[in-house]
């Protein structure tokens, strides 16, 4: 049976209501990976495209919990925007990856790429390995211990290339977020917390996740505890720290004509500092050239980029009331332009994007605007800019800041 796998709105605030009750539970249930994955929320998809909020999710939470009772699910909620801050402050590792799954696809010996897609499949061979492998496929969705045991089984098993392993999951995953996936591939392979390599187990697996077992124990022995061991991978990017790019968190008020760029870095402009804007009009683009060509994403994740943009619209066209456009293109930076000139807008505001694929189109969209006299302004919500602002080191730090922040909102 599939995850839910909600993404538009109502569907997201469904399950999330279902699952407000099992989030004490969720501590001790989480590690196990059951058919249907009801144990855990599935809302991952969501939170990614933003169509329901992390803060709607802590503010509920702590209203029916006690802090205490429900830390490991609110830890989990915010390693989110924890591998958001760290990568908005190395956005160099974003990039070299970028980079570095092309080279790989044009360097690496024929019969290593063959191999490759044989495991990216589920023909590797080891049978349970290859179910979550068709299991990513089918259903976009993976339970986070199967996606580090079939990471750790790519790389350290299989002695494949981390990079196009997480490439695979980003053109499948439709939780596919560029700060978690690359950053938590990064963490199996050795590189994100120095001297911490994740591996896989089989004894693990028995223990969490013995569907995967079910019915063929073929190749189980490759991933005997005594058989496996580590690959070291070298460091390849610069980790110098920038100064965490720093955005208003509200408009100044104006009478030039304003519309909204709506992209899927967050996709609820009608909650937050965006909610009292009056746009001449909102947009969103939707690439699938892009998608295809450049990010080569299943033809699944692209339906779920078509879902979730075509619901925000539609939400934004109720709430402001104005005309929103499908921006059906290939050059998404020169659509927005065309975009804003035919609407003889002065300014176009967005919340800033995440480093990724939306925050690469940054330094053209910006020139093309400011070409034609218009000017891009970008906000970030107030709770980001805290959250991100914590995740200037490892994750402990991270969250001794963040959860004495979370306990003065719950006593507010």
């Amino acid at each position: 049976m599939p995850p839910p796998n909600p993404l538009t709105r109502q569907d997201a605030k469904g399950s999330w209501r279902g699952f407000l009750p099992d989030v004490v539970p969720y501590a001790t249930a989480r590690n196990h990976v059951r058919p249907g994955h009801r144990n855990v929320s599935c809302l991952s998809a969501s939170l990614r495209f933003r169509t329901l909020l992390e803060d709607e999710i802590i503010q509920d939470t702590l209203a029916e919990h006690s802090f205490h009772q429900a830390e490991k699910w609110l830890q989990e909620v915010c390693w989110r925007r924890y591998w958001k801050g760290w990568l908005e402050m190395r956005p160099q590792v974003w990039t070299q990856w970028r980079l570095r799954v092309h080279s790989l696809r044009e360097e690496l010996p024929e019969e290593t790429l063959a191999r490759a897609e044989v495991i990216m499949s589920g023909q590797s061979g080891v049978a349970c390995m290859d179910k979550i492998a068709r299991e990513l496929i089918d259903t976009g969705y993976l339970h986070n211990h199967a996606r580090m045991w079939w990471a750790s089984f790519w790389i350290h098993v299989e002695q494949m290339p981390w990079e196009l392993g997480a490439d695979f999951f980003f053109r499948h995953l439709l939780d596919a977020d560029p700060a978690s996936n690359t950053l938590s591939w990064r963490w199996v392979a050795g590189l994100q917390t120095a001297g911490k390599t994740y591996l896989v187990r089989l004894s693990n697996i028995e223990k969490y996740a013995s569907n995967y077992l079910a019915g063929d124990s073929a190749g189980n022995d490759r991933l005997r505890d005594e058989v496996v061991s580590a690959v070291t991978v070298r460091e390849t990017t610069d980790l110098t720290k920038i100064t965490l790019p720093q955005h208003p968190s509200a408009l100044a008020p104006t009478a030039a004509r304003r519309g909204l760029w709506l992209h899927p870095d967050d996709l609820v402009p009608e909650i937050g500092p965006l909610s009292t804007l009056e746009p001449v009009g909102v947009a969103a683009f939707i690439s699938d050239p892009v998608y295809r060509d450049v990010y080569r994403l299943s033809q699944q994740r692209i339906d779920s980029l078509h879902t979730v943009i075509h619901e925000g619209l539609a939400r934004a066209a109720t709430h402001y009331g104005c005309p929103t456009s499908a921006l059906e293109t290939a050059d998404p930076a020169q659509a927005l332009c065309a975009w804003a000139k035919e609407n003889d807008l002065s300014e176009v505001v967005a919340f800033a994007p995440f480093v990724g694929p939306t925050h690469d189109l940054l330094p053209r969209l910006k020139s093309a605007m400011d070409a034609m006299g218009a000017r891009l302004t970008l906000l970030r919500r107030p709770s980001d800019e805290t959250a991100l602002s914590f995740a200037s080191a490892g994750f402990f730090p991270f969250w001794q800041k963040m959860s004495h922040h979370l306990s003065t909102l719950r006593s507010s």
